[in-house]
């Protein structure tokens, strides 16, 4: 919290922001710290103590962020039908429930059931207050004279101090085992649950409930909204490879996992001192639909840095270099994509509907990285040349600039 609050003060353009909005922010910094503290172990844990083959293991992935990206538009429409309140809270509970099954489930059903369990609940609560976030952030900037990108810049910065967090929690805790990892992570969800339960409003000011009938049909047919969400699933995509081709490649190089939780740490470090300075930078000197084309840019440049180092076949520490190098291309390019997407949203939207088509980005996403995952695990096993898988994932950003809406 204490870097949420130096990113703060040195914002010198920053308006006061409302109450809500800062409560907002730091649940995201909540979920996160819980919800980061178990998913960069998950998939060694799956591979070793489950013994689940590459494919399997990247289908559990995508599944994973399906039930949870995939569903984003139930919960954003349940938020804008009965509220953000009650969602959250229900949210809250069932990550609970999913974390306390995936830390004694050891058939792979059970495994499933779990990681279903905990995508749904985030299903529940993220575009819920991720929909509060946008609309705050419209009115401050209504009101008051600040930027909507700059505020869901800090509200990024927040979840990402939150993952800085939680990989080192979970490290310390995976001495102990897996399970120890998992309970931790519901322990943060249960303090997390009763801070909500008392600190949440019952009803916000100009937040009006709506029927679900109409908007998803409204939705389907606005073109530009459904571009915005495939060049956005792309990106996710590839950010979705920080949990399944950098173990890999770290395990590759080092012959253990050991020092994947200081690259998760250094991403979440870049994102914490840089986001809110970059945001500014791209905001007065880019156009919307040019940040988010050079932050694919610098994505593929990630992957392409690792595809060219691979063939030289390092170990050890110099092993590790180009896999650091993809963190910080990756992260920055994030920081161009992630927060302008998000801004662009409202825009968009319907009115009375924007917890829908926060949801629907993040659905539409998660169907491509269910696809993608699976792609990829078979890829990373294929016994191709070692730079091929690498370069194949660069381009996947690189083809997704042409998706991407033109602004009026």
């Amino acid at each position: 919290m204490s870097a949420i609050a130096t990113a703060l003060r040195k914002d010198p353009d920053r308006p006061r922001l409302p109450p809500l909005l800062h409560l907002l922010i730091l649940t995201q910094l909540a979920f996160n710290i819980g919800f980061f503290a178990v998913l960069p172990f998950l998939s060694e844990h799956l591979g070793t103590a489950v013994g689940m083959a590459g494919w399997t293991v990247g289908f559990v992935l995508g599944l994973r962020t399906f039930s949870q990206q995939g569903l984003f538009v139930v919960g954003g429409a349940l938020a804008d039908r009965y509220g953000i309140r009650p969602i959250v809270l229900a949210g809250c509970a069932l990550r609970i429930a999913g974390f306390v099954w995936l830390g004694y489930a050891e058939a792979t059903g059970a495994v499933i059931g779990a990681v279903l369990l905990i995508g749904f609940a985030a299903a529940l609560f993220s575009p819920a207050v991720e929909s509060e976030v946008a609309r705050q952030a419209v009115v401050h900037e209504e009101e008051d004279g600040g930027s909507r990108t700059r505020v869901l810049a800090l509200f990024t910065v927040a979840g990402q101090a939150g993952a800085f967090v939680g990989p080192l929690l979970g490290a310390l805790l995976l001495s102990v085992d897996f399970r120890s990892v998992c309970l931790a992570g519901a322990g943060i969800f249960v303090l997390v649950l009763a801070g909500h339960a008392w600190l949440l409003p019952q009803h916000i000011p100009g937040r009006e409930r709506v029927r679900f009938k109409g908007g998803t049909r409204v939705l389907l047919r606005n073109r530009r909204f459904l571009a915005l969400c495939c060049a956005y699933g792309a990106y996710l995509l590839a950010y979705n490879q920080l949990y399944l081709a950098l173990p890999a490649e770290v395990e590759r190089a080092t012959g253990s996992q050991s020092a994947l939780a200081w690259l998760f740490a250094l991403s979440s470090l870049l994102v914490v001192t840089a986001q809110l300075p970059v945001t500014r930078w791209a905001g007065d000197r880019l156009a919307p639909r040019r940040s988010m084309e050079a932050g694919l840019l610098l994505i593929a440049a990630g992957f392409a840095v690792v595809a060219l180092a691979r063939p030289a076949g390092w170990t050890g520490t110099a092993g590790l270099l180009p896999a650091a190098g993809f963190v910080v291309l990756l992260t920055l390019g994030q920081m161009l994509v992630a927060p302008v997407a998000r801004a662009w949203v409202p825009d968009l939207a319907e009115a009375g509907r924007l917890g829908l088509y926060t949801g629907a980005l993040s659905s539409v996403s998660g169907l491509i990285v269910l696809a993608g995952s699976s792609l990829t695990g078979t890829l990373l096993d294929s016994g191709l040349p070692t730079a091929v898988p690498w370069l194949v994932l660069a381009a996947v950003p690189a083809t997704a600039i042409a998706l991407l809406p033109r602004r009026p």
